[in-house]
């Protein structure tokens, strides 16, 4: 701890405004854009929330789940979550924490840490019943949409998969896999560069990624990259991707053996993947607001709630807590539920100040003998 308390105080006085990177040559001005809302002017006028934070687990939602990696929150408040070994999408009713399996995803092949990953829904779900998904196939990973039919029995309730997007590398390790729909209806995909180092910082190439997608698939307009779906670049292996009410994107990445990271995001940019892993003094490459030591980290989802990032590690067994002013952290990192839960898996928002967490103790890493997978409703402030 004292070394990561130590680097953030390095990192505050730094920030990660639009002044933080300036690799790619975006402007800035794109939707989900960290930059346009960043100006000194403007983070001194939004309230930083306290220093210090707290967390209560209000209960367990229910237990039993296997390799669980995507969670998603049905407009009725029921919750959808991925298995990423079993390949299946399960309801979880929010109350009573009863599961019925929608169905099996056909086309996943998991092995290392592909399979079934992100889910996100439709931003017209309402109308179209859409479930999105990003999965590791035989060839790549992708990402489809599969249509949820709820009159149809259990087990029977997911449509075939419409393939919207594919070719991105896939690897025993790094296959990125978090999705998300972001307020400008458009679809974030975080990629890894599947072990091959090369490929973050190659723009022609769709490992190591965000990317930025119309509903349809196609790279969405404003894109920094001319008819690219790459949004920004030089990263290892994104897991996370959340935006703060001002709509600007945050999001997480492993690094390798020295620093995991979490990053605010700006159109364009290069986030130094190989060359830089963590902080960097190469005023090409954006620096991270906050990193971590692996063995703390091993960031995997994050969610926004109560002036804060909330994000979910792995190796490190814990939730940390990152107060924001702008897309700056205002104060250290603060660690909770260290090593109560096993590891930490996905975090999402469950409105005001309740959120969501799964645990992933059957993902090989972990040991499953510290309890089965659950998902937890938490209170955060």
């Amino acid at each position: 701890m004292p070394a990561v308390l130590a680097t953030t105080a390095l990192l505050l006085t730094a920030g990660c405004s639009s002044s933080g990177g300036g690799g790619g040559g975006g402007d800035g001005t794109g939707p989900g854009s960290t930059a346009s809302n960043s100006s000194p002017s403007r983070q001194a006028a939004e309230k930083a929330p306290p220093a210090k934070g707290s967390v209560k687990v209000l209960r367990t939602v229910t237990t039993g789940l296997n390799t669980p990696w995507g969670l998603a929150r049905l407009p009725g408040g029921d919750l959808l979550v991925s298995s990423r070994d079993e390949g299946t999408i399960t309801k979880v009713d929010e109350k009573t924490g009863r599961k019925t399996e929608l169905g099996k995803v056909s086309g996943v092949s998991p092995a290392g840490e592909g399979g079934l990953l992100g889910i996100a829904l439709s931003p017209d779900y309402a109308a179209d019943h859409m479930i999105y998904a990003y999965f590791t196939s035989a060839s790549d990973n992708r990402i489809v949409r599969l249509l949820y039919d709820a009159k149809k029995p259990a087990g029977e309730q997911l449509g075939a998969p419409d393939t919207i997007f594919k070719g991105i590398p896939k690897g025993y390790i790094h296959n990125g896999g978090r999705i998300a729909f972001g307020p400008d209806r458009m679809l974030y995909a975080g990629t890894g560069e599947s072990g091959n180092r090369g490929l973050a910082q190659d723009k022609k190439s769709l490992g190591g990624k965000i990317l930025r997608l119309t509903p349809e698939g196609d790279p969405a307009p404003g894109n920094p990259f001319p008819d690219s779906p790459v949004y920004t670049y030089g990263h290892r292996n994104v897991q996370g991707l959340a935006w703060d009410p001002e709509q600007r994107l945050f999001a997480s990445e492993f690094g390798q053996d020295t620093w995991d990271e979490l990053n605010a995001i700006k159109p364009g940019d290069n986030y130094g993947w190989p060359d830089a892993e963590g902080r960097s003094s190469d005023p090409k490459y954006h620096n991270p607001i906050a990193q971590w030591h692996t063995d703390d980290a091993s960031p995997s989802g994050i969610t926004y709630a109560e002036g804060s990032i909330w994000m979910a590690g792995l190796k490190g067994q814990r939730l940390w807590r990152i107060p924001l002013n702008g897309t700056a952290a205002s104060a250290d990192p603060q660690p909770f539920l260290q090593g109560k839960y096993g590891r930490l898996r996905t975090v999402v928002s469950a409105g005001g100040d309740k959120l969501w967490l799964t645990t992933s103790n059957t993902d090989g890493r972990g040991d499953p003998r510290s309890g089965d997978d659950r998902i937890l409703e938490l209170q955060v402030g």
